[in-house]
């Protein structure tokens, strides 16, 4: 098979593990807020933490066996602060508008939820949008020159501007893993929630699984593609596009693995009965996920990724990046929950 091939396929397996744990186990980027601000529950921010280390070490064992990490999308010398910040907090406060992220919403699609149809049509559209369209002439001109340059042309990998090698990076890899581990089995009741837990080791071996899939099985030494892992704000867009115009488009990994998502959180929601039809209750919720869904399309492309694509696969490769973005979209997530439930009340 040819290498692209190879990486929808592997794409479409991951995809389809990842979608069916995440559901099984209510793995949520705004559930996880939400329960820590209103409910004093950090379960799942400590599932969040040990997904990121399971993924840490993953990556990072791979690094040690020729994983190509320079060359990937959070290892650029340029430190991207504003559009980092600035898609952060706008993904993050439209997260908030759709009750879910993007990739959330792909779960709540596969067990029947008609609105997250409507916020995933609507993020893809202004993803797409903010990639080549109106949007991108604003985000090219606005937002994309507010860059830093790092000193000493280095990486904005941690271990890399600490100036270590690869064991060494391994070594802190590890380290920072096991502090997040010990974070997160640190609560009772998250030790006690093993369903919670085993989707958190499962959907941080995707990740793991998903270099693998691009930098080793799938990897093209004549291609101009760079290895990646799971992200879910382009690769929507991407899905969209590829639906309307196949025949100029190529199935890639990303593509496939929003796919296997559905096709797992579809699986698990029939499995478990919890497969029903859902449809916005009145006109003002449509109107929240319309907005919110162009947020986020436009927020996790100007941001560079997604709750997953820098909040998971982004920080396990250990990138300062993916640090400033997933704090951004934390930070505009609670400005959104906020918004919709402190100030109303």
């Amino acid at each position: 098979m040819e290498p692209h091939v190879i990486r929808a396929v592997l794409g479409l397996v991951i995809g389809c593990v990842l979608g069916y744990a995440a559901r099984r186990g209510r793995f949520c980027t705004l559930g996880a807020l939400e329960d820590a601000v209103y409910g004093q529950d950090t379960r799942r921010l400590r599932a969040w933490a040990l997904a990121i280390a399971v993924a840490m070490v993953g990556v990072h064992g791979l690094r040690l066996y020729g994983l190509e990490l320079h060359r990937t999308l959070y290892a650029s010398p340029q430190l991207a602060i504003g559009p980092l910040i600035l898609g952060g907090l706008t993904f993050g406060f439209g997260m908030a508008l759709v009750g879910n992220c993007a990739f959330g919403n792909l779960l709540r699609l596969g067990g029947g939820d008609l609105k997250a149809l409507i916020a995933l049509l609507v993020a893809a559209v202004s993803a797409v949008m903010a990639m080549r369209g109106l949007t991108a002439v604003v985000r090219v001109m606005a937002v994309d020159p507010l860059v830093v340059s790092i000193p000493g042309g280095r990486l904005q990998l941690l271990p890399d501007l600490l100036g270590v090698g690869s064991p060494a990076s391994m070594a802190l890899a590890a380290a920072c893993a096991a502090l997040l581990t010990v974070y997160a089995f640190a609560d009772g009741a998250f030790r006690n929630d093993r369903t919670l837990a085993a989707a958190a080791v499962v959907i941080g071996s995707c990740v793991t699984a998903g270099w693998w899939a691009t930098g080793f099985a799938g990897f093209d030494a004549f291609g101009t593609g760079r290895p990646t892992s799971l992200s879910f704000a382009r690769p929507i867009g991407d899905a969209l596009l590829f639906a309307m115009v196949a025949s100029g488009m190529q199935v890639d990994f990303g593509i496939a693995s929003v796919l296997g998502v559905l096709v797992g959180a579809f699986v698990e929601a029939r499995q478990a009965r919890r497969f029903r039809w859902e449809a916005p209750d009145d006109p003002g919720e449509l109107r929240r996920h319309i907005v919110g869904a162009f947020l986020m399309g436009t927020g996790g492309i100007t941001a560079l990724g997604c709750t997953i694509g820098q909040g998971v696969t982004g920080i396990a490769t250990l990138s300062v990046g993916s640090a400033i973005a997933l704090a951004s979209i934390a930070l505009g997530g609670r400005a959104g929950l906020y918004y919709l439930v402190e100030r109303r009340g």
